[in-house]
């Protein structure tokens, strides 16, 4: 059976966590622009997502997208790896 693939919403952000089993943390940015002072902020929010093959690393820029939920805290999956990280 095929997945239906409907209009999800998609994310880009980078990994700041790989340590648990087919779960990645990534950390989205965003810049807005604070009501009173006008000063640009950056607010930024983890989310947890579901790496299936477990082959995205810590650094790495990736795509994630909206999928029902996996388990408590994981309704997002991972699409794409858009950057591999510096090998150190």
């Amino acid at each position: 059976m095929t997945e239906l693939q409907t209009s999800s919403r998609t994310l880009t952000g980078r990994i700041v966590s790989d340590k648990m089993d087919k779960t990645i943390t990534v950390m989205i940015e965003r810049r807005v622009k604070h009501p009173v002072y006008g000063k640009i902020l950056t607010k930024s929010t983890k989310i947890k997502a579901h790496d299936e093959a477990n082959d995205a690393n810590t650094g790495d820029l990736v795509t994630i997208a909206e999928c029902r939920p996996v388990s408590k805290d994981k309704s997002w999956k991972l699409v794409n790896i858009d950057e591999r990280a510096a090998a150190e």
